[in-house]
């Protein structure tokens, strides 16, 4: 699958193996700052390096291999710089995973072509809805969620760094 528009014909994004050099190398990009920045803003200081390597490893994103799950590739003038994920929680229902974009890729409109792209995924996988997690610090996916039309819901998960959860019907819905 490759989503590309007239508007953002810099941009593609496409199916990627959850294992491959480049998804490894955005995962811990990813994980990287979002960890860094919860430290920072709880304990003033960056991950440690070891921890890093733990949770890095911890977190295989085997979810994400079809035929229950699929991670997407954004790259932005041919260069890879994000992912996001979908995986099947259940027979309806989808969770939007690993949603990330490079620093230098973002304010492009990207974001949002990789989670439409996403959705239309979780469609392909029989979803009716999907779900997703994040922090109360992770301010703009929270404002990028909620202007894709994801409503805040009650909590899905019990998982230790959730603190809002979202949900959005897919039923009767399709990408631009």
């Amino acid at each position: 699958m490759t989503r590309t528009t007239p508007t953002a014909a810099r941009w593609s994004v496409a199916a990627e193996p959850y294992d491959s050099p480049v998804a490894a190398a955005l995962w811990r990009a990813y994980y990287t700052e979002v960890s860094d920045r919860w430290y920072l803003l709880h304990e003033g200081r960056a991950t440690d390096p070891d921890e890093l390597e733990r949770e890095v490893a911890a977190d295989t994103g085997e979810y994400l291999a079809p035929p229950n799950g699929l991670l997407l590739l954004a790259q932005y003038g041919g260069e890879p710089v994000g992912t996001a994920g979908v995986r099947l929680a259940d027979a309806t229902t989808a969770e939007l995973k690993r949603v990330y974009l490079r620093p230098q890729a973002r304010g492009r409109g990207g974001a949002a072509l990789l989670v439409t792209a996403a959705e239309d995924a979780a469609r392909a996988l029989g979803a009716e809805r999907v779900v997703l997690d994040t922090r109360g610090d992770l301010v703009e996916a929270r404002a990028l969620y909620a202007r894709l039309g994801y409503v805040e819901s009650a909590p899905h998960n019990d998982h230790a760094y959730a603190e809002h959860w979202f949900t959005k019907e897919l039923t009767g819905t399709s990408g631009p």
